[in-house]
Parts: structure tokens; sequence; C-alpha cells
């Protein structure tokens, strides 16, 4: 039987692995979640294929987009984290995407009116008077969004009791969509299963996906993280649960 890896080595492990890019393949094995029904990048190649100009904002490392078969003519993608912007370009390359580095919560730095669809999925922020702009009249936004607590059950793991969450609500985003002047037609939500298998796959996930624990760092949270640790070798696997909404909007 093989030796069980320690707290230190399991946190060592998460705390060192890469975190650029938006895949998870490092959790294989050690951390899933389920999917949502509707299958946001079958969605997205679909409209992909009937458009002439197509941008994808917050594209992470590019990995979503990279699986569309048949691009638009003219494709963008934006992405605000600097260490990303080499992946995606290097990513999407072969597909013809142009990716465009641009600031947290600044304008795009894109034509009003240039394009026949918008894609994002797990945007930090929507600014949707900017998505009403670039689109044309006429074209849509497809976005799949982290709903409000998002695998809260974690948060609070290491935080301690939260609050309600005031934000990401399904609601809030219809709301203002249809302020900056589209039409929403379509709204979905979802609850999915997630589940830890070890200290460091909560590690690398709490690394990557910052806004679960705002300023985390392995120094200021071990207490928390050698007593869930404890919690999932005593109990087995750590069960959370992701939230995500899509909306579809034309302008």
């Amino acid at each position: 039987m093989s030796r069980q890896a320690s707290f230190e080595e399991l946190v060592a492990e998460g705390a060192t692995a890469p975190v650029e890019g938006w895949a998870f393949d490092w959790l294989t094995g050690r951390a899933t979640e389920e999917r949502p029904p509707w299958g946001y990048a079958r969605l997205v190649a679909e409209r992909m294929a009937t458009v002439d100009t197509a941008l994808d904002i917050d594209t992470g490392g590019g990995e979503v987009l990279a699986e569309v078969p048949h691009p638009p003519r003219l494709l963008v993608a934006t992405e605000a984290w600097p260490p990303n912007v080499p992946v995606a370009r290097a990513r999407l390359a072969r597909i013809g995407a142009r990716v465009v580095a641009v600031g947290p919560h600044a304008p795009l730095p894109l034509r009003s009116g240039a394009f026949d669809l918008v894609v994002s999925r797990h945007p930090v922020h929507t600014d949707w008077p900017e998505v009403a702009r670039v689109l044309r009249p006429g074209g849509t936004v497809l976005s799949q969004q982290i709903g409000p607590g998002t695998v809260r059950e974690l948060s609070e793991a290491i935080l301690g009791p939260l609050p309600p969450p005031a934000q990401r609500h399904p609601e809030q985003a219809v709301a203002a969509a249809e302020a900056a002047g589209l039409t929403v037609v379509d709204l979905r939500t979802a609850t999915l299963r997630t589940v830890f298998h070890d200290i460091g796959a909560v590690v690398w996930f709490l690394r990557k996906v910052v806004w679960t624990v705002p300023g985390f760092t392995v120094a200021a949270h071990r207490p928390a993280l050698a007593r869930l640790h404890e919690r999932i070798r005593a109990e087995g696997p750590f069960v959370a649960h992701a939230r995500r909404f899509l909306i579809e909007a034309r302008r």
C-alpha cells in the first residue's frame, strides 16, 4: 500500500504548479466539477460558424476559442491578466484569432458596431454598455457566468461564515444588459457538484480562482487549510457546489 502524501507535500504541490491559462487539467484525478447542461463550448462553436466577425472577452488562455472548428473571418479575443496573454496568443494563432491585452475595467479598444457576436466565459466583470457598443445592430452576446455564492462551502471552510452573496445574481445581469439597450432572449441556471479529493487540489484551485478566497495565500490561511486537510482525511472528499448561468442577449 502506497504512503499517503503529507499535508506539507500536498500543499507544496498545489502551491507550485502553474496556474496560467484557464484550463483545469492539473486537477485530473484530484477534483471534479459537473458541467452545465447547455454545453457552452458547443453553443459558441455553432454561433461562430454563422457569423462574419466575433469577439471573445476574457478569453483566459484561449481554451474554449481554440476548439471552434469554423472560426469567422475576423476573430478577436481580449484578456486582462498579463500571464494569460502569451498563452492565448500561442494557442489561438492556428485559427487566426487576434489577442488584445486590455486593462481591468478599461473600455474595449475596439471599434463600435464591429462584431456580429460577442462571447465570454466566466468573465470577472461584464461591462454591458461596452458589450452593446461593440455589437452591430442585430448582433448577439452569449456568456456563461459564475453565479452567486459559487463554491461557497469552500470559501466558508477557509474564511468562516459569510453573509449572503450580494453579487453575480442572474437577475442583476439581466437588468444590466437591458439597461445597456440589449434584449435578453435566454437565461438558464445550474448548480454543479464540485468535489476536492485532497488539500493540494484546494490550494491550486484557490490560487487560480482568486475570487473564492480574496487575497488567498498558503501562509495566511495555513491553519484553515490544515483543518480542511484533516477533515478530508477523516470524512472523505470535500463537496462544494458551483453555480453558473447562461445569458444570451441581442442588440
